[in-house]
C-alpha cells in the first residue's frame, strides 16, 4: 500500500483532540495541527486545511466525537441535544460535498435511541463509529482503485483535475488511486495535471503526491487541456466526485466539466470516481446540488505576492461545477464500474 495508515486525517493519541495535516500550506511547509474547539474546527473545513469529500466526512465524524467529549449535559436528552447542535454548525461549514451532512448524520444516529445509556458509553459508540467511517473508506479507496486500474494501460496519457488522492481520502484516494497503484505494480503513465484554479489543488497537491510517489507527473495550467488532447497525449480523463446525482450528474472542482467537454469532443474517455458515500440519492440530477461559492480575494490574491486585478472589479468564483452524464464514460464506484444508463447501474448503490 502507499502507506499503512491515514496521516492526513486522525485522532490524538488520547482522543481528546483532532490531527489534520494542514493542506493549506503545501507543497511548501508539512504541519500537523491538533483542533478540539468547536470553531477552530469549523474552520478548518470552511478554510480546506482539509479537503475532499471522503476526508471532510472523516475529519467531521472525528470533530463531532471530540466535541461530544467536551459535553456539559448530565442526562440523555441534553446530550442528543448538544450533539444535534454541534453536527449542525459543522454541517454549515461548507455545503456541496455530501460525505459532510451524511457522515455527520450517521453519528447522530448512534445517539438517536439510545435514551437510557451512560454517557460515556454513548461516547465510546461515537468514537467506534467514526473510526468505522474512515476504515470503511480505506476499502472503498482500494477497490476503486483496483477498478480503475483494469481501464489503464501501459504508457497510458493520463489527465487529472483538482487533487482526489490520499490527502482528500483516507489511502489511495480516488481519481488518483488508479494512477497510484497503477506505479506501485511497475506499470508506467504519463500524468497531465491541471493546476485546477482558483484554489491550485492541482498544482499545490496532485503534483506533490505524484511527484513523492514516483508518478511521471506534468503540470499544466487548465487553458492548456484541449491543446494537450489535441496532440493526442491523453488517453483518458480520471476525476474524483464531491457529490453525485442519481442520474449520474457529477459534481466536483470548477472546471471538471469543462474538462468533460474536451474530452468530449476529442474522443478521450472521462471517468468519474466515486465512493458510495459522495453519491446522494436525494438529488435526482445534477439541478438539486448546491454549489459553494467562495471569496473573491482567492482569485485576485490569494497565492500571488500582490493583487492580480483591481482591487474594485466583481468576481464570480463558484468552487465547484455539474458535469453531466452524458459526458462521463463511466463511474468506478467501490462496488463496479458503472456504465450509463446510470438512474440503473447506479441503483444498487441507493
Amino acid at each position: 500500500m502507499a502507506q499503512e495508515q491515514p496521516d492526513n486525517v486522525r485522532l490524538s493519541g488520547d482522543g481528546s483532540s483532532v490531527v489534520i495535516l494542514d493542506q493549506t500550506l503545501l507543497p511548501g511547509e508539512t504541519k500537523y495541527i491538533e483542533l478540539r474547539a468547536a470553531r477552530e474546527l469549523h474552520e478548518a473545513i470552511a478554510s480546506l486545511r482539509v479537503r475532499g469529500a471522503p476526508a471532510i466526512g472523516i475529519f467531521a465524524a472525528f470533530a463531532l466525537y471530540v466535541l461530544a467529549q467536551q459535553t456539559t449535559a448530565e442526562d440523555y436528552e441534553g446530550f442528543r441535544t448538544e450533539i444535534i447542535k454541534q453536527s449542525a454548525y459543522l454541517a454549515s461549514a461548507r455545503p456541496t460535498a455530501v460525505n459532510l451532512p451524511k457522515q455527520l448524520r450517521r453519528m447522530e444516529k448512534v445517539i438517536e435511541g439510545s435514551a437510557g445509556t451512560p454517557i460515556p458509553l454513548m461516547l465510546d459508540a461515537l468514537r467506534h463509529e467514526a473510526e468505522q467511517i474512515q476504515r470503511e473508506d480505506i476499502d472503498m479507496c482500494l477497490a476503486i482503485s483496483e477498478h480503475g486500474l483494469t481501464l489503464l494501460k501501459n504508457g497510458f496519457g493520463v489527465m487529472t483535475h483538482c487533487n482526489a488522492g490520499p490527502l482528500a481520502t483516507s489511502l489511495y484516494g480516488t481519481g488518483l488511486g488508479p494512477i497510484l497503484l497503477a506505479r506501485e505494480r511497475g506499470m508506467h503513465l504519463n500524468v497531465f495535471c491541471c493546476e485546477t484554479r482558483p484554489l491550485l489543488q492541482g498544482a499545490r497537491l496532485t503534483a506533490y503526491e505524484l511527484s513523492r510517489a514516483g508518478v511521471d507527473c506534468t503540470l499544466i495550467c487548465d487553458n492548456m487541456a484541449s491543446f494537450v488532447m489535441k496532440e493526442g497525449k491523453i488517453d483518458a480523463v480520471f476525476v474524483g466526485c464531491d457529490r453525485l446525482a442519481r442520474n449520474g450528474d457529477a459534481a466536483n472542482k470548477i472546471g471538471t466539466s469543462g474538462a468533460a467537454v474536451l474530452a468530449k469532443h476529442y474522443g478521450v474517455p472521462f471517468y468519474v470516481c466515486c465512493p458510495s458515500s459522495t453519491i446522494d440519492p436525494d438529488s435526482m440530477t445534477g439541478a438539486d446540488i448546491e454549489i459553494e461559492y467562495r471569496p473573491s480575494e482567492e482569485i485576485k490574491e490569494l497565492y500571488f505576492e500582490r493583487p492580480v486585478a483591481p482591487a474594485n472589479v466583481k468576481c464570480y468564483n463558484p468552487a465547484f461545477d455539474v458535469t453531466d452524464s452524458a459526458l462521463i464514460t463511466a463511474i468506478i464506484t467501490e462496488k463496479s464500474i458503472c456504465k450509463p444508463p446510470y438512474e440503473t447501474s447506479l441503483s444498487q448503490h441507493f
